[in-house]
């Protein structure tokens, strides 16, 4: 074997090497994106993705109220082939800047065989999601209906002052909560 022939296999060695580690390296990135967005959006509130906090902050904000106020608007929806009524019992409140508050959402199921159901969420202005803090929500968890059963679900929840301070809230009114009810993942439609 020549120099020249040994070292045209190195580098043909060397590019299968990189180009392998490479393809492992998009791989891993594939699997990792979802868990990589979702903590993206959940620390920079994108896409209108609310926060979650503890009772400890949410005393801290209420320390820090200012007396100013936005107009919530609460919204409901259910995804194709979810056989739920899923509504906001009041459709809108006003809440104090920093203050606690309190929403109701009722559900029912429709059909005659239980369903599980899990929620997803988003605020509007997109803005206003790194703003809004959720404490208790039942979507944190899955929730199972039996037939015809019907429940309410509470939402607690506060706006951070430090909205006040943000550019791009300068102008907001209102903030839209609006969720969407899904099927569980591991329940067929077929039910």
């Amino acid at each position: 074997m020549t120099t020249a022939t040994a070292t045209l296999e190195n580098r043909n060695r060397r590019t299968m090497i990189m180009a392998f580690a490479g393809a492992l390296a998009m791989l891993g990135l594939g699997f990792a994106a979802v868990p990589l967005y979702d903590l993206f959006c959940r620390v920079t509130g994108f896409g209108g993705t609310t926060q979650v906090a503890t009772q400890a902050e949410a005393d801290a904000a209420a320390a820090l109220a200012s007396g100013e106020a936005y107009s919530i608007r609460f919204d409901a929806n259910t995804a194709r082939g979810m056989p739920w009524t899923f509504k906001p019992v009041q459709v809108t409140d006003v809440v104090t800047v920093g203050e606690r508050d309190m929403a109701f959402y009722t559900a029912r199921n429709n059909s005659a065989v239980p369903v599980t159901g899990t929620a997803t969420f988003n605020v509007e202005p997109e803005a206003a999601g790194r703003y809004f803090s959720k404490i208790q929500c039942f979507c944190f968890t899955e929730q199972t209906l039996q037939p015809g059963e019907e429940i309410r679900m509470p939402v607690l929840y506060y706006v951070d002052p430090a909205a006040l301070d943000d550019p791009d809230m300068q102008g907001v009114e209102q903030i839209t909560l609006s969720y969407t009810f899904h099927r569980a993942p591991e329940q067929p439609e077929t039910q």
